[in-house]
């Protein structure tokens, strides 16, 4: 009896019942103002996400994962990204029941009403490593938003309005009186849709993957979104392409493909027959190449030499006359008595001659001697000055002391003066048969006090003045 008349006073007092409601109220109204936060000292996975666009995602907006519900977005805020651009940074609340999320999961902002109103979608990953607390999900996460209702049936503007009813004003001008045609394609298509049972099942089947087709088609369309004003100005130019090439259709673009055919069906004739040829051709000039090369740095000579020969060729006809009779003259002293015995004695004394010749003959050949000693004598004889000429000035300048060689002498010059030694090498080296590289005379070093006969002790070179002007 105690207790229950405890409860009746509890129940009878207006004031602690009043209390108690406001405090009921008080608290539905906290936790209905923070119900888009969740709940009050609920522990949550808390993450953050940055997007290109928020696109009128706002804070309070559900986070889904296949349609469940998992979280609330606590905040939007823009941020500057290292390379200038601006994106849209995240503040995700998430369920304990989502930790970790996949690193390699991906976000994308999707409608959630044709009023506007939109969620956050979050597709998890496949990887076994996941999101800390607090991280961060790439921008690189997030996927193209879907188009909006709105978004699509505001390309339906006024041009867009006008072009759609120039269509189908031309379509129903086109199909007006053409229903026999069209029931015979109707009865036609019956044809295609039994032989395409075939084909579709080839593209309906596992191995296929006709599905990826259209997943690498999304991801071709994402790819070229970017660009689409430049895809745009893209079919500008070719419409003033095409129109260029419409003012030369006819005659010129169609005899060209009128006339493709029969060429075609040449080469293909004739190639055939043209590929070994083509083939020694590119063999040719691989081997011409060097030539070609060589060519180039003596093209400067062969230009002069072209320069020289146009004279010479004009004149070559007058030297063609002539040398008809020379090469009757030739042939009449060939036939003449006593001719072939005649070079038959010339062969014998080129035969003895040719041991003498060989070794004489590169004291000229390399040595240039014999053009030395008469380019010396001609010096010689024709410098002069007024008491005659140098070679007749020797006679005044005899050489001095014993053995001078100026007067009858019995040894060779041998002094006592330093100048006055003989030097004398009857048979210099020229580089003949048996003999070293080199034109001994006139490169000896003329030993100072002693006296030389016979080959150098030293030479200073192996070449004369005059080789070495020919070089």
């Amino acid at each position: 009896m105690r207790n229950r008349s405890g409860i009746q006073g509890v129940a009878s007092s207006p004031i602690l019942v009043g209390a108690v409601t406001v405090l009921v109220v008080m608290v539905a109204v906290f936790l209905a103002y923070n119900a888009n936060n969740g709940l009050p000292f609920v522990s949550t996975y808390d993450l953050k996400a940055r997007v290109p666009n928020a696109d009128a995602l706002v804070k309070g907006n559900d986070i889904r994962i296949g349609g469940t519900l998992v979280g609330t977005v606590r905040s939007v805020v823009p941020v500057q990204l290292s390379d200038g651009r601006t994106a849209a940074e995240l503040t995700l609340s998430l369920d304990k029941s989502a930790e970790p999320l996949p690193v390699n999961s991906t976000i994308m902002i999707r409608p959630k009403s044709a009023l506007g109103l939109k969620f956050l979608q979050i597709t998890p990953g496949d990887s076994s490593k996941g999101f800390a607390p607090g991280s961060t999900i790439p921008l690189k996460a997030a996927r193209p938003e879907p188009v909006d209702i709105d978004q699509f049936f505001s390309m339906f503007d006024e041009p867009t309005r006008d072009a759609i009813r120039q269509s189908q004003a031309g379509f129903g001008t086109a199909l007006a009186g053409r229903g026999p045609q069209l029931n015979e394609a109707f009865g036609a298509l019956r044809n295609v849709v039994v032989n395409g049972d075939t084909p579709l099942r080839i593209l309906a089947a596992p191995s296929t993957d006709f599905a990826g087709f259209w997943e690498a088609l999304e991801d071709l369309s994402a790819t070229v979104a970017p660009v689409a004003v430049t895809q745009a100005n893209l079919f500008v130019a070719l419409d003033a392409t095409f129109g260029a090439f419409a003012r030369v259709s006819r005659p010129f673009i169609q005899e060209t493909i009128s006339k493709s055919p029969p060429t075609l069906d040449a080469a293909n004739a004739d190639l055939p027959v043209l590929r070994p040829f083509l083939d020694d051709s590119a063999r040719f000039f691989a081997a011409l190449k060097p030539g070609a090369k060589a060519l180039g740095d003596t093209s400067p000579v062969i230009a002069a030499s072209l320069h020289a020969g146009v004279p010479v060729l004009n004149a070559s006809p007058v030297l063609n006359n002539q040398l008809e009779p020379t090469a009757q003259a030739l042939v009449d002293f060939q036939n003449a008595p006593g001719v072939f015995n005649g070079l038959e004695l010339l062969t014998d004394t080129n035969e003895i001659l040719d041991p003498a010749l060989k070794f004489i003959a590169p004291a000229q050949t390399d040595c240039f001697y014999a053009t030395l000693l008469f380019h010396n004598l001609a010096l010689s004889t024709g410098g002069h000055n007024s008491l005659g000429h140098w070679l007749n000035a020797t006679t005044f300048n005899p050489p001095e002391g014993p053995n001078a060689e100026a007067i009858p002498s019995s040894v060779p010059a041998n002094g006592p003066e330093t100048e006055n030694h003989l030097h004398y090498n009857p048979f210099p080296n020229t580089g003949a048969p048996g003999q070293p590289n080199g034109c001994e005379a006139g490169n000896e070093k003329y030993a100072t006090g002693q006296t030389v006969i016979g080959p150098a002790s030293k030479v200073w070179g192996t070449v004369t003045t005059r080789e070495a002007e020919e070089e």
